[in-house]
């Protein structure tokens, strides 16, 4: 049995679909089973990472974890209660903003990711990360400017990610979970593409039939206004990630393939399956 922490999350949810159309046991944790919208012959349990009571009858019977957490959320429980239950091995969905072997890592991002890796090492439980730094689903932010326009206004027009569809991602962890060869390793996804944001803009636009076009700003605005809302560490870690990105075309490398059996999907399949998002 394979058990999904963060199954309504949208990577969470992704791989469970993966696996429930392989025909895969797969049970997924979620805080409202009734909500939760899964498919049919998944297993829903209740269950709250913040409350270590509900964890140990979701870990019964359960061989792997694939574990996807919401940043600052802590793991310690689970992994207490995992190893208790004899789970063997657990893919934790990490972030590519983590430096392999730095004392120190460079912002909170990569430090939060790289406490929870050290933690899972530290248990006696196998594992296997996979790192993920720009997802396309990014994209999807700029959704609230484009019902009133055709313009997108943002810092880092020349920002460059190799950004990977989430259907890659699930693909991806389902090809580790349940398979052999793949403990003790690290993986980074990357898309097919090395593509600026104005670029990724540009793709967009053609999938909806429009002409977008991305006006640059300055980034200091953007931080104080996001900051109102969300961790003000985590948006500076961000733009930060961003802005280092700028004239530097991303990596990309064929990780996703091997672990597929298909090549990524490029952004433009990606806004070909979201254009009704930004309708």
């Amino acid at each position: 049995m394979i058990l999904v922490i963060g199954a309504t999350a949208q990577f969470g949810r992704q791989t469970v679909e993966v696996l429930a159309a392989a025909g895969r046991p797969v049970r997924a944790l979620t805080r409202n089973p009734q909500a939760a919208g899964l498919p049919e012959g998944v297993e829903v349990v209740r269950g709250d990472l913040t409350d270590a009571a509900t964890l140990a009858p979701a870990l019964e019977g359960v061989s792997e974890l694939l574990l996807v957490l919401p940043y600052g959320l802590e793991a310690d429980a689970l992994l207490t209660q995992a190893q208790r239950a004899g789970v063997r091995r657990v893919v934790f969905l990490s972030s590519g903003a983590v430096v392999e072997g730095a004392v120190g890592q460079p912002d909170v991002i990569a430090a939060y990711h790289a406490r929870v890796e050290e933690q899972i090492k530290a248990s006696d439980l196998e594992w296997t990360f996979l790192r993920l730094l720009f997802p396309a689903i990014n994209a999807l932010a700029w959704g609230m400017q484009l019902t009133s326009g055709d313009v997108v206004r943002g810092p880092y027009a020349g920002a460059s990610a190799s950004v990977v569809h989430e259907r890659d991602v699930a693909e991806a962890a389902a090809g580790v979970l349940g398979m052999s060869g793949h403990t003790g390793r690290t993986y980074e996804l990357t898309g097919p593409q090395s593509l600026t944001q104005g670029e990724q803009l540009a793709v967009l636009g053609a999938a909806l039939g429009r002409e977008l076009s991305f006006e640059e700003v300055p980034d200091g605005p953007v931080r104080q206004q996001l900051s109102q809302f969300m961790d003000g560490d985590f948006i500076n870690a961000l733009l930060d990630l961003m802005a280092a990105t700028v004239g530097k075309p991303a990596a990309v490398n064929d990780v996703v393939e091997r672990l597929t059996g298909h090549p990524a999907r490029a952004f433009d399949q990606w806004a070909a399956d979201h254009a009704a998002d930004f309708r």
